[in-house]
């Protein structure tokens, strides 16, 4: 026989489920809510309006919580609220909790591991915190075993779910709220997996199997596959009830200024004990020979409330969680610049904070060794941090070892004091990937220095931090730290780039000092690049530099310049240089100078690039020095390439090392054109200025407009810039562009 629990509720309670009831009848039932005389009468009703009602649909989720009502509970549950101080870790216990739940069940609908990723993760790290989850349960498993008795035993007695709640609620009044609610699933764990274990046993086990028949438990397989959808919906209550336990176990450790949040703590507790008593009524009701279908009605609307305030917490926990994470970085960035303001002994602090956001000992990987390392190795060393995402180009890796092993191993330096660390940078809004990682371990595994372990050393809000202060987006940098944590360079990459290992020790003063020797000249625009070029500086040929992918173009100033360098007699040399972007077109042209005989070039695209990248480099080097001002020639200059290769083709004459002038498409093929008209100033001038005077001349009158443009992931970028033609500000603007050669494939 199936057992009624159609007991009243206790003189005094305010029965929530009286919320089944249509709104008409709400002003109607309050009386009786509030009447201590009427506990038969508010019972009737209730199950008058179960089949006039039934449960509310999806549209009316949002009345469930009605004022009047959870202020009734809410007393009530405050009421049992007691503290002492008692302190309990609930994420080991709920981890126990997890285990037996996901598995005592027959075949449930939730998919398994979703089921367990949404839970309280807590891994057990260590004999030592094994031991101290053993001394926990140790002290707590009375109280668990007690929860376990009282709550079946008020089933058993036909004590309503109301009541018994708060007598659970009673026995764990000293506890937080956390904990009161972990140890009360964990009693219902208990309850539940002792059920299960004796059903997976009862065919193996001769003693299972009595104790399975004396439960009833032979009955309940028997109806396993008609009551599987009970049995599955069972599984999901159990899951909304971990979740919310979950939910109000992070506002723990949540700060005051989430206590609107916090606030409803008290009545979400009492719907999850709530659910977790009329869970065990269903259980109970699985043994009898008939299924009592107001057992299940109970159960979902509790469920229905649990998912409601479930929802509300968790969009407030990430309100708060975004607030606190704001505050967080806030604080973070404020200290990480304060760290650079103060003297330190050594230079550990800071790399602890920048390298590692965890307790590891050996958070470093030597790519020479291919061992992980200790922070030790970089103890009152020079540091120099490349920051960089997973996907640094082959090209700039394979120039950084050069350098790498230039600077490290030349005797006369202090390279016993110089570590490079490569900090991978992973963008943390986005999914950690195992083409990720293996891109990551493929970089690492590739590089001759340190490197960070793994990408998740770097904490979300030191990324945050390095990108505010060295300006770092999706391009490499170089930071150079002295061997007391104190900023030499907030970006070394750049002189890296011009002059290489010579840059040695990479700090802004080196770089200051080697700007003060340059001069404007050939070397410094293909120094180590291309030996001929080199060759014809010594020969003290003149030489064209060229660029662009305008193929007419080409074959007819290289036409016209060797014509007047026949005529005028003198040794002229020409090499390509190509152009920033546009690679493909790029090869095409080389592959047609080649194959024509047009010039010398720079015979593939990597040199190419690295030929514009040492030209930015020189700009941005610049910059980042403050000196950007219009008095600088070599600045000037390098803004005058760079504006022309953004418009198209251009030529740069020199003579040996000197440069005499360069110029536009237009202005650099007229010249040789109106060869006739200026050569009568060669006798007495020489070809090259000669060859100036008219050139200049005619740039004059084109007044070509000047452009520079700065990708936003190169970080620095002036406020404003002088025109090196005109010498006024230039205007600013944000340009969209897409880059791509004639085919219409993207370049990369």
């Amino acid at each position: 026989m199936v057992r009624s629990r159609d007991q009243p509720t206790p003189a005094g309670a305010a029965d929530p489920e009286t919320i089944f009831f249509r709104k008409k009848e709400e002003k109607k039932l309050f009386p009786l809510l509030t009447n201590p005389a009427a506990p038969h009468l508010l019972k009737m009703a209730v199950d008058e309006n179960y089949s006039m009602t039934g449960l509310v649909n999806q549209g009316e989720r949002n009345n469930f919580v009605s004022t009047w009502e959870d202020n009734a509970i809410l007393k009530q549950v405050l009421d049992t609220h007691i503290p002492d101080g008692t302190e309990v870790d609930s994420k080991p216990i709920i981890s126990i909790v997890e285990d037996i739940l996901l598995h005592a069940t027959i075949d449930a609908a939730v998919n398994k591991d979703t089921y367990k990723a949404s839970l309280v993760p807590h891994k057990v790290k260590g004999e030592s915190h094994k031991s101290s989850t053993d001394m926990l349960l140790k002290q707590l498993s009375y109280i668990i075993q007690v929860l376990a008795s009282v709550m079946y035993r008020n089933y058993l007695t036909y004590v309503d779910g109301h009541t018994s709640a708060f007598s659970l609620l009673q026995m764990v009044g000293n506890f937080h709220w956390d904990a009161k609610l972990t140890l009360i699933l964990a009693a219902f764990a208990l309850n539940y997996g002792s059920l299960w274990l004796h059903v997976h046993m009862s065919s193996e086990n001769r003693a299972a199997k009595q104790m399975g028949i004396l439960s009833s438990i032979p009955h309940m397989m028997e109806h396993s596959k008609v009551a599987k959808p009970k049995f599955d919906a069972l599984n999901k209550d159990i899951h909304s009830i971990l979740e919310l336990n979950k939910c109000i176990i992070q506002y723990k450790e949540l700060p005051s200024t989430c206590d609107r949040a916090r606030s409803k703590v008290p009545i979400a507790a009492y719907w999850n004990v709530r659910g977790i008593v009329e869970c065990v009524a269903q259980i109970a009701s699985f043994t009898h020979t008939e299924w009592h279908e107001t057992e299940s009605k109970k159960l979902s609307f509790s469920v229905h409330k649990i998912n409601d305030l479930l929802e509300f917490l968790k969009n407030q926990l990430e309100e708060c969680h975004r607030i606190k994470g704001e505050r967080k970085e806030m604080e973070f960035r404020n200290s990480f610049n304060q760290l650079y303001e103060t003297v330190h002994i050594d230079n550990m602090k800071i790399l602890k904070i920048l390298l590692t956001c965890r307790d590891d000992t050996l958070p470093l990987f030597d790519g020479s060794t291919k061992k992980m390392v200790g922070l030790e190795v970089l103890r009152r060393n020079y540091v120099l941090l490349l920051i960089s995402r997973l996907d640094m180009s082959p090209d700039e890796l394979s120039l950084l070892k050069k350098i790498y092993y230039e600077s490290r191993f030349q005797g006369s330096r202090m390279d016993a004091l110089y570590n490079l660390v490569w900090v991978p940078i992973v963008d943390p809004y986005i999914d950690y990937t195992h083409a990720m990682h293996t891109q990551f371990e493929d970089m690492k595994n590739s590089m001759p220095w340190y490197s960070v372990s793994h990408p998740s050393n770097i904490d979300r809000v030191v990324k945050k931090a390095i990108r505010d202060r060295w300006h770092s987006r999706n391009k490499p940098i170089v930071v150079v730290l002295d061997p007391q944590g104190r900023e030499l360079s907030p970006n070394a990459l750049h002189m890296m780039w011009i002059w290489g290992s010579t840059a040695f020790p990479f700090t802004m003063a080196r770089e200051e000092a080697l700007w003060r020797d340059e001069t404007w000249r050939l070397e410094l625009l293909v120094d180590g690049m291309d030996p001929t070029i080199l060759n014809w500086v010594r020969e003290e040929k003149y030489i064209f530099l060229y660029g662009g992918d305008d193929i007419e173009w080409i074959r007819k100033f290289t036409s016209d310049a060797r014509a007047i360098a026949n005529a005028a007699g003198i040794p002229l040399e020409m090499a390509y240089v190509g152009k920033s972007k546009k690679s493909k077109s790029v090869s095409k042209t080389i592959d047609t100078i080649n194959e024509e005989k047009l010039s010398h070039c720079l015979q593939n695209t990597s040199l190419i690039r690295f030929f514009w990248t040492r030209l930015e480099s020189m700009l941005f080097s610049k910059i980042q020095l403050k000196r950007g001002d219009d008095q600088d020639l070599i600045m000037q200059q390098i803004k005058k390439l760079l504006s022309y290769d953004r418009h198209g083709s251009w030529a740069l004459l020199c003579k040996g090392s000197q440069i005499l002038t360069n110029g536009h498409a237009s202005t650099m093929l007229q010249t040789p054109v109106d060869f006739d008209v200026w050569k009568e100033h060669i006798p007495s001038k020489g070809f090259d200025l000669s060859f100036k005077d008219y050139h200049d001349k005619l740039h004059v009158v084109a007044n070509n407009c000047c452009r520079i443009e700065f990708q936003i992931e190169v970080g620095r970028i002036p406020e404003d810039m002088w025109c090196p033609e005109c010498h006024r500000l230039m205007e600013k603007y944000i340009a969209f562009l897409c880059c791509h050669d004639q085919t219409g494939l993207l370049e990369p």
